[in-house]
């Protein structure tokens, strides 16, 4: 959702087994000359169309784009705080292809007034519509210029696409389930469903999707991102101060989401609703338009569940979909050759992003690459990621969880045992895992956990490496009294638990593939529980060990408010299994 440095940018699916290569872009013959002009524009959004609001843009016209030679759009917004100007070597690089580019300021940030409302279509998708209206030449800036170089599929229809990251991702799918005129997206590390990206719960049903219910606030997320849109909100208030009246910057339900969650350890359930609107997941079927899904496997914001989540919806429901899961995401830096933007031709993502345009908006026969391609960061290449990159589609292996401690390879071994830990200090946390906004002053820091905290299970040494691609599943079986109690009381008392998997080497080290965890609020502590753990591209080398860990609390998080003692029980007839997707 931040503005995002040039440098950083589902269950294992079933996928055909593609080479990756590198992606055929035709080059330009040279580099369209172009012009840049900022424009405002006087929009009009909400429910009922009756909240006018000024979006600021630039206006990125080649040469080559004229009345008599029309040429595609390209519309692309910032990340979250941000503003048009993040967008500025994007929208050269594609104006320089003989793009129209349109790159505006969101909503309530960066010259643009009204609030932030989490790019709800109602707002932001709204906004957006408007500005394809400008593309369309239908529509005037608020100087009265109009635009008459687009390409048009039929009058008052452009033919445009829409490029961005985080906020700048979600603003797209807001901006497509209003307006069936936008012809092709690729979202960069955005949110599916934002009740899940900012209070995540990844127990699975019985029939092995995500609940619906609520889990553990992230906390550190949630409040730096308040504390930034209400920043944006004083900066602006220059030109709009109705922005900072009541929640500052924020719709109400906003302010009461962070509110709730401080007080009961989630938002309640109208704050969810709102979530909930501004999401993707509640109106994909409206999304048509083709989607180069992008999604970064460091990233503990919108993690790689999230674009599984999208890319199944969207492949259900018909929508032509592929998915890239690269290197970086809002929690650490690319690789080199990986993902840039302003530099599109030279890189593995850029080079899919120039395809999927020359496919859909330019009408070229240009080879948009496999459903689904995953930058394995072992790989050893140089220049261009694409080597790095595979789409080899992974298979499960199950372990067993055995007597106290033990991970093993067959049911035959498991012995029968117990495990047990608590969170003696209440709601204080007693494990680490990262720090959110704050990760990079404490990067040298490792993951870990206070003894009698969490319960574990390890296994021997690997025989071979082993690559593990996609979400692992955990099943086991809990006792807690005191659970049992809480939960009699609703969705607050529940038991909180942190699943996560370490890879702990032959020195005893421990490490937490991006610094991941799997939060979950379990519905029914009586119950089998099962959950999905963080999705993962991650290599356990030869002679290390898988750990996988359950524990009661997590500094980024709110978790139990109570002492919550726990078991996990396991024996041959009912063990617990972790399922690992490895390729």
């Amino acid at each position: 959702m931040p503005a995002r440095p040039k440098s950083r940018a589902a269950a294992a699916l079933s996928v055909p087994l593609l080479a990756t290569a590198l992606v055929a872009v035709p080059a330009p013959a040279s580099a369209a000359a172009y012009s840049v002009r900022e424009l405002s524009f006087g929009v009009r959004v909400g429910p009922g169309g009756d909240r006018p609001c000024t979006v600021v843009a630039d206006l990125y016209r080649p040469d080559t784009a004229t009345g008599g030679k029309r040429a595609p759009a390209v519309l692309t917004t910032n990340g979250f705080g941000g503003s048009k100007d993040d967008l500025a070597g994007t929208a050269k690089a594609f104006a320089e292809r003989g793009y129209v580019v349109l790159a505006y300021s969101g909503l309530g940030a960066g010259g643009s007034g009204c609030r932030i409302t989490l790019d709800h279509p109602d707002h932001d998708g709204a906004a957006a519509r408007q500005l394809v209206d400008f593309l369309a030449g239908t529509r005037a800036a608020a100087d009265g210029t109009r635009l008459d170089a687009v390409r048009l599929d039929a009058a008052g229809d452009p033919r445009v696409g829409m490029i961005g990251g985080s906020y700048g991702g979600g603003a797209q799918f807001a901006a497509a389930g209003v307006d069936p005129r936008i012809d092709a997206l690729v979202p960069i590390d955005t949110w599916n469903d934002l009740r899940y990206s900012l209070a995540p719960n990844n127990e699975l049903t019985a029939a092995g999707e995500r609940t619906a219910e609520p889990g553990a606030t992230k906390l550190l997320w949630g409040l730096g991102f308040f504390a930034l849109g209400a920043v944006r909100g004083v900066e602006g208030a220059g030109t709009d101060p109705s922005r900072l009246a009541g929640c500052p910057n924020f719709p109400t339900a906003l302010c009461a989401a962070v509110a709730e969650s401080l007080v009961h350890g989630v938002p309640r359930p109208a704050s969810l609703d709102y979530l909930r609107a501004a999401s993707v997941a509640s109106y994909m079927p409206r999304i048509k338009a083709p989607v180069l899904l992008v999604q970064g496997q460091n990233d503990t914001l919108f993690n790689l569940q999230e674009a599984a989540a999208t890319y199944r919806a969207l492949d259900a429901q018909g929508t032509p979909v592929k998915m890239i899961w690269h290197s970086g995401g809002h929690s650490g830096e690319n690789a080199p050759g990986d993902i840039d933007l302003e530099k599109p031709a030279a890189n593995y993502v850029g080079r899919r992003a120039l395809a999927w345009f020359d496919r859909h908006l330019k009408g070229l026969p240009a080879d948009t690459g496999p459903r689904f391609a995953y930058f394995r960061p072992w790989a050893r290449y140089e220049g261009n990621a694409a080597p790095a990159y595979s789409s080899a589609a992974p298979e499960p292996v199950r372990f067993y969880l055995s007597g106290r401690d033990r991970l093993v390879s067959a049911k035959s071994k498991v012995t029968a045992g117990r495990a047990s830990y608590r969170n003696p200090l209440g709601f204080w946390p007693t494990s680490f895992s990262e720090l959110s906004l704050l990760q990079g002053a404490l990067d040298g820091v490792p993951p870990g956990d206070a003894p009698g905290t969490f319960a574990g299970w390890t296994s021997p040494p690997l025989a071979r490496s082993t690559d593990v691609v996609g979400s692992p599943t955990l099943s086991v079986r809990l006792s807690s009294p005191a659970a049992e109690r809480g939960q009699r009381r609703g969705v607050d008392g529940r038991l909180v638990l942190f699943a996560k998997l370490y890879d702990v080497a032959p020195d005893g080290s421990a490490t937490l593939a991006h610094r991941l965890v799997s939060p979950v609020r379990v519905r029914d502590v009586r119950e089998p529980l099962k959950v999905r753990l963080p999705g993962i591209v991650h290599r356990f080398a030869a002679g290390h060990r898988l750990r996988v860990v359950i524990a009661s609390s997590d500094l980024s998080y709110l978790g139990n408010r109570t002492v919550m003692p726990v078991t996990v029980h396991t024996d041959p007839d009912r063990p617990g299994v972790l399922t690992v997707p490895v390729a």
